[in-house]
């Protein structure tokens, strides 16, 4: 015990004195700060208007699209329009008796777009559109005008019938449990729909496989410089294996810490910032949820890079098996669009509950929707399985005989050791 104690506070001390780490650990919540402060600044400045903006702000318009101060005239074969809500836009807008009359100052000019509604709009639906150069960048934004105006028509002028129509569903979910826990709408014009979701997904990626890949490197370079022959003297392979993945694992868990607790902060401000951020919320349970997934994550894959570091002759030899142990914490990254659209769907609970991809999809599904209990449940027992007997297999690799072989790796022998029989 007392030699495993050891090598845990030289791992933990030998990590963090490193500059490297820190800038890190701290420099990406920094940067993130940094980013929405320049932003805040940016649309305030741009808000205040354009002879008081700042520099920043100036080099900013530059990059951004000059706006056509031109209304834009529409001709209703239809006879639809017969009233306007109150804070219709008439100065973006011209109507037009006839289509002659509106082409001809499309021609000259006065207008920039001119879109005629078809006399059997009800049964087709059909809008033509006339501009001067074809632009289908703007289409869309053009037609929003005079699509809402056609919607208060066909609905007798009744602006609250118009709004549920464009937007029937405004789902608001919370839990018996946490009653003040309220999830963001689930809208796709919602930036924070994907947004959430993908980052935690991320966050879990880098920190699960940073941490044990720290491990790998660890034993790989100790191999290479010798000094794992000078270490196994003074303590039996076991001891330096359970030394190296416990403190390894400290450091990694408070790197995730401090990650999530700055991505509380950063949830908030930017919605301040960002108004497309402005439904970013980061459920406060998600922080236990993720120390508890990061730890039976990381128990898994730092044992496998452990077995590998300890096959290895050095780390030259170690790409072509990291690849292979990594791959399924990948999968949920190339399913990540069916996933967050689907959070509940039959290939997102599977993966939520297999081990090896379970750590990233259950938490991106954790940041997506609300999960079933009895699944987060399920996919902690099974991690728990899955981390005793990969540990089991690995601690059979951390042999003398192991550690100081210089034999060449080969993927077969790996699974074989895995499976007792190396």
């Amino acid at each position: 015990m007392r030699s495993t104690l050891l090598v845990l506070k030289h791992e933990i001390w030998t990590l963090v004195r490193r500059f490297s780490f820190w800038f890190g650990v701290l420099g990406v919540p920094l940067l993130g700060f940094i980013i929405l402060t320049a932003v805040d600044y940016v649309n305030k400045n741009n808000a205040s208007g354009a002879e008081s903006a700042s520099p920043l702000a100036q080099v900013g318009q530059i990059f951004q699209e000059e706006e056509d101060a031109r209304p834009q005239g529409y001709v209703d074969l239809s006879a639809l329009i017969q009233r306007f809500p109150s804070d219709f836009p008439f100065h973006e807008w011209i109507g037009y008796p006839d289509e002659a009359a509106a082409r001809a100052d499309l021609a000259a000019g006065k207008i920039s777009a001119l879109m005629v509604i078809a006399p059997d709009y009800i049964q087709s639906g059909q809008i033509i559109v006339y501009t001067p150069e074809y632009d289908p960048i703007n289409s869309q934004s053009r037609s929003a005008g005079l699509s809402r105006l056609l919607s208060y028509n066909l609905m007798d002028g009744n602006d609250d019938l118009v709004s549920l129509v464009r937007s029937p569903i405004l789902e608001t979910t919370s839990t018996v449990l946490e009653p003040d826990h309220v999830v963001s709408p689930r809208s796709e014009d919602n930036m924070a729909y994907f947004f959430l979701p993908y980052g935690i997904m991320m966050l879990f990626y880098i920190t699960i496989l940073g941490s044990a890949g720290m491990l790998l490197n660890s034993i790989g370079k100790e191999k290479e410089n010798r000094v794992i022959e000078v270490l196994l003297l003074s303590t039996r392979p076991l001891q330096l294996f359970m030394g190296k993945i416990i403190g390894l694992g400290l450091v990694g868990l408070l790197q995730l810490v401090i990650w999530l607790v700055s991505s509380l902060s950063l949830a908030t401000l930017s919605g301040k910032s960002i108004p497309a951020l402005a439904g970013l919320q980061l459920p406060p349970h998600l922080l236990l949820w993720g120390v508890i997934f990061y730890i039976l994550g990381y128990m898994i894959y730092a044992s496998f890079m452990a077995g590998i570091g300890a096959l290895v002759p050095n780390l030259r030899e170690a790409s072509q098996a990291t690849t292979i142990v990594i791959l399924p914490l990948m999968i949920p990254m190339f399913l990540i669009s069916p996933l967050i659209e689907k959070p509940n769907s039959v290939l997102a609970v599977v993966l939520s509950l297999f081990p090896l991809t379970s750590p990233t999809t259950m938490m991106l599904r954790l940041a997506a929707t609300q999960v079933p209990l009895w699944q987060i449940l399920s996919a902690i027992v099974l991690l728990i399985l899955a981390g005793i007997l990969t540990i089991r297999a690995v601690t059979g690799l951390f042999r003398a005989q192991t550690l100081l072989s210089g034999q060449p790796f080969k993927i077969k022998g790996l699974f074989k050791a895995l499976a007792g029989k190396g």
